[in-house]
């Protein structure tokens, strides 16, 4: 019998992500573009097909002027530890293929291309809408050849595709940290980062490991005004999002009361 998972003493790599710094600019998803080879098209217009492994959603707060209030929220897979931590996300539980599976290891949710053949049950188990079905084969510029990425293969039509912390690079630093022989020791903030939150300008995103006190975001995710998307279907992601504006918890999580509006705390 598999022994079970000590999930408070392994690594759970997470994003903090503080939207009362966001500007909307969209650095992020350039940069999972660039990093992740990331398709597009000539005309993006038609977003029912695009693809993108973090998308920026624009929310406001239903007021007319001058209460309307704005608010960016960035959204990449949320690599969800599953109910009760169980290590079964949404998608893992629903795949046929194995296509798709939970690292004990790192917490993150991974995606094997050449064992998914398109059926998409992930992406209806998925309540955060984080996978996208490519529908195209991906076709580059000849000058855009030169800069894709060796690291991430890229995909072929008819596969599910989504955002993976840039796992590629969490395996470079542990290359790296074996032959400094440092391959015992945990990895530093810095040796791991996805693109994302390097690209930020503004430092909105936040990434580490959720269980080293050694990491920010570790002190992060138990910020009064820290909440996770769609919390009470239990599904415990490791996206945490920071605000001090009641109105974006209530859309991020619809069932907070009127009488306690900073409070995640479900209607009876």
């Amino acid at each position: 019998m598999k022994e079970k998972h000590d999930y408070e003493r392994a690594r759970r790599y997470g994003m903090v992500i503080d939207l009362d710094k966001c500007t909307g600019c969209g650095a992020c998803m350039v940069g999972c573009y660039m990093e992740n080879n990331v398709p597009f098209k000539p005309d993006e217009t038609n977003k029912l097909d695009s693809i993108n492994w973090i998308r920026v959603y624009k929310l406001n707060n239903g007021k007319p002027y001058p209460e309307t209030e704005i608010c960016y929220l960035p959204m990449p897979c949320m690599q969800c530890d599953g109910v009760d931590l169980h290590g079964h996300s949404p998608c893992v539980s629903v795949c046929p293929a194995v296509a798709t599976d939970y690292d004990d290891d790192t917490g993150i949710v991974s995606q094997i291309y050449t064992r998914c053949f398109g059926c998409r049950y992930c992406m209806a188990a998925c309540p955060y809408h984080a996978r996208k079905f490519n529908w195209w084969d991906p076709v580059w510029p000849a000058d855009m050849k030169k800069a894709l990425s060796p690291d991430v293969s890229p995909r072929m039509r008819g596969v599910v595709e989504k955002c993976s912390f840039c796992f590629h690079r969490y395996q470079l630093a542990r290359n790296k940290a074996y032959f400094e022989n440092r391959q015992n020791e945990p990895l530093g903030e810095d040796d791991y980062q996805t693109a994302c939150a390097q690209a930020c300008p503004t430092g909105t995103i936040t990434f580490g490991d959720l269980n080293n006190k050694a990491h920010a975001v570790h002190q992060l995710k138990t910020s009064p005004n820290a909440f996770r998307l769609l919390e009470r279907l239990g599904t415990n992601p490791k996206v945490y999002y920071l605000t001090a504006k009641n109105w974006v918890r209530r859309q991020g999580d619809n069932y907070l009361t009127d009488e306690e509006p900073g409070k995640l705390k479900q209607k009876r």
